[in-house]
Formats: structure tokens, sequence, C-alpha cells
């Protein structure tokens, strides 16, 4: 008799996962699929409840795909897995007489959003001479991949071991009054009644930084346009600039060993990560975790570790080239992001993990999901619209998801909406 009710039992379980399949793969035809904005395009879906183990939806999840900001999910797993409770500020060392640094990449140094300034304060207390003790560093200013005439754009901050001010030239207009900070760099400012709305930009090779404008329209103007970080002597004479102190250049000292300066609560930093999808900060983080495991920067080196040890296990072999999801060489399967975002579910609290990443009406996705029932993380560049993350239903089923869409031919927010609609579907209906 018992035999028999888990027969019929299980029957009905299969039954009924097999319908549900089945609406799911029509929902996915008649709202996504076959449907303009996205008829015509590369698209990826998967859909899995770890709760029970199944799929309830598939189609094309091991194909790969570029996944544009998607890509820091895989930071923000080697952030959580790697940097502890906090940034990593500076190694440093000191005898009688000298104070030896050596930068971690830590992005929040004299970052206006990040009032907590540790490094800043133990350089500015100190009365010992200070030494900048260049870090190896084997990245360079520029993920592979990357566009290069994007030089001036506030969203591809160059990167280096010792950020400062976000690597951004910060220039502000109100009225008849204009100002950049850091103030070493010169600003040319350049008056245009014809102009429609301001122009900010820099110069190709060098510092040299201008901002165009129409006085008669009396716009607030607040841009962020990356400076060039240089070389080593270029980041000793920002410190000197910054601290108002020498600063000198010296080699490790022989036989000594650093301590590190922790900086501001990790977290502090991955919500905006996520929220605002900073690129900066997602270089920056697999920066930070590979200068704390080997005191040497390098990105490729970081990413290799990971898919040799932790996310070894990922369904398919991906192409990961950057931490931000700038590069056009990544290439993942909608099955690699639902493997990670299960392995973070199982490695760290699901309330940390749902203040981190966006929900509905806030962030990247804040005219999006107004019911809140997703945490996830977008992604868009030219032709690319993505989203993978948590999505919990109306009866409280748990699910993993990722939806990848290449290669579209329309604006990304009818992409997105198509997208919702599915996914809202899901919601509603389970």
């Amino acid at each position: 008799m018992k035999r028999t009710f888990l027969l019929i039992t299980s029957l009905f379980l299969l039954i009924t996962a097999t319908a549900q399949v089945a609406a799911i793969r029509k929902w996915a035809e008649s709202e996504l699929l076959h449907r303009a904005p996205v008829e015509q395009a590369h698209v990826g879906i998967c859909i899995y409840e770890p709760a029970t183990g199944k799929y309830w939806y598939q189609y094309q999840d091991h194909k790969f795909f570029t996944p544009a900001s998607n890509m820091k999910i895989f930071s923000l797993y080697a952030g959580l897995k790697l940097l502890g409770d906090s940034l990593p500020a500076a190694r440093y060392y000191e005898n009688d007489t000298a104070l030896f640094v050596k930068g971690m990449g830590d992005p929040s140094f004299l970052h206006p959003e990040f009032v907590y300034q540790p490094l800043l304060q133990l350089l500015q207390q100190t009365n010992k001479k200070i030494y900048l003790v260049p870090g190896v560093n084997r990245n360079q200013r520029y993920g592979s991949g990357w566009a290069w005439n994007d030089y001036a754009d506030d969203y591809q901050p160059e990167l280096n071991e010792w950020p400062m001010y976000g690597n951004v030239a910060r220039i502000s207009h109100h009225g008849d009054s204009s100002s950049i900070v850091p103030a070493t760099f010169d600003l040319d400012i350049t008056v245009d009644d014809t102009l429609s709305e301001a122009i900010t930009a820099r110069d190709e090779r060098h510092n040299f930084f201008s901002l165009k404008y129409n006085p008669r329209s009396r716009e607030t103007i607040n841009a962020e346009v990356p400076f060039i970080t240089g070389s080593v002597p270029d980041l000793r004479q920002r410190l000197e600039d910054t601290l108002h102190k020498r600063v000198g250049l010296a080699v490790t000292p022989p036989k000594v060993k650093f301590n590190i300066l922790r900086s501001i609560p990790v977290d502090s930093m991955f919500v905006p990560m996520m929220h605002r999808s900073d690129n900066f900060y997602a270089e920056q983080t697999l920066m930070m975790a590979s200068s704390l495991l080997w005191d040497t920067i390098s990105s490729e080196k970081m990413i290799d570790y990971l898919l040799t040890n932790d996310l070894k296990g990922l369904p398919d072999s991906p192409q990961w080239k950057d931490g931000s999801g700038l590069s056009r060489y990544n290439l993942f399967s909608p099955a690699d992001f639902v493997a990670v975002l299960q392995l973070m579910q199982q490695q760290f609290p699901k309330e940390r993990l749902w203040e981190i990443l966006p929900t509905g009406g806030k962030g990247t996705l804040r005219n999006y999901y107004q019911q809140q029932f997703v945490h996830a993380k977008t992604g868009t560049i030219n032709g690319v619209v993505t989203l993978s993350g948590y999505l919990v239903t109306k009866k409280n089923k748990q699910l993993v998801f990722s939806v990848l869409v290449n290669n579209h031919h329309e604006s990304a927010t009818s992409v997105r909406r198509a997208v919702e609609r599915l996914l809202t579907m899901v919601w509603k209906e389970y």
C-alpha cells in the first residue's frame, strides 16, 4: 500500500513538473523567443530550483554568450570568498625613522563615497619619512578587450595598484563658478552659447581637461572624467600633492614583514558595485584579492586560480577576461551563472546576498520588477542585455535563473521588458 502511494505521489509530481516545464516553454516562446524585440537575437535561459534539484526551463543554457555586467557576479563571488570583512588598504612597515607603504588596489582611498580613510590618517599623522614601495602589478591600465576610445567616459577609469579619488577627476560647474578635483589638474573652460548641453573631455594622452558650457542654460554640471594614472613617480606625486609632504621611493626593505591595514567594510563597496554596476569597483576587487593572496596584482592569475579551485565545477568552460564585463572577450553560459549563484547561496547568508544584489525599484532595476520578486544583476552593452540572480515566486519557491540576450537590434529597454514579462509569469503562477 505504501509503495503504491509513493508511486502515485511520484507520478503526480512528475506530471506536475512536466506541465510546469511545458507552460514556461510556451510563455518563453510566445513572450520572448518568437517575438520582437529578441526574435532575431541569440538567447539563453536557465531557471533552476535548488530545493528539488530540478530545472524548470532550459533553452540554449550551455551556449556561450557575452555576459556584459553579469560578470560582476563572478567578481562578487571572488570578493566574498577572499577579501574578508574589510578591504585591504595597504601593506605597511615602520621602523624608528620611516614608514614604508605599498598599495593593494583599494578603490576607496580618497573616494568621496567613503568617509572612513584609515590609510590617509596613517599617512597624515606620522612624523616619520614616508616611502612608497612599488607593488608588483601585472595588470595594464585597461582590461583585455576594452574599448580604447572610451578613455574619457566615467564608466571606464584606469586600473592601478593605488587608486586615488576613484581614478577620476570631478568637474563641477554652477553659475559662474567651475572647479576640478583634484585641484592639481588644469581645467580649460570655454563658453559656447550654441551648445544644447555641457561637454567635458580629456586629452587622449595627457591629463588636460576641458569644460564647454552654454551660460544661458544655467545648468549645474557634475561630471567624472578618468585621469591617466601614469607611472610610479606619478603616483608618488599625487601622494605628495595630497599629503603636502615629501614621499620617497624605495624597494622593499630586506627581511621585514609588512602588516596589512584594512579600510572600509567590504559590503559598503559591494552594494554600490552591484546596484549601480560600478566597473571600477569590480575590477579592483579581483586586484585586491590577488594582492592579498600573493602580494602580486594580477587579475589573470586570480581568474585562473578561481577557475581551477572554487569554480572548477562550472558546467561549461568559460572564457573569462575581466572583472566588470566591459570586455567583449568574455564568454559564459547561462548554466555557468546559475552554478555560481547556487554556490554563493550555499556559502553566504541569503539576507546578505539579497542586500547586495539590486531588487525591483532599486539600482539598475529601479524601473523594473516593482513587486521585488527578483534579486539580480543586470548587464548592458551594445547589442547585449543580461539578467541573472534569484527569484522568489508567489508560492515562496526560490529559484536561480539566468537570461542572456546577445545580438539584439532593438532598444535595451524593450528587451528588458520582454524578459520581465517572462519572469513575471513565472512569479505569478508558481
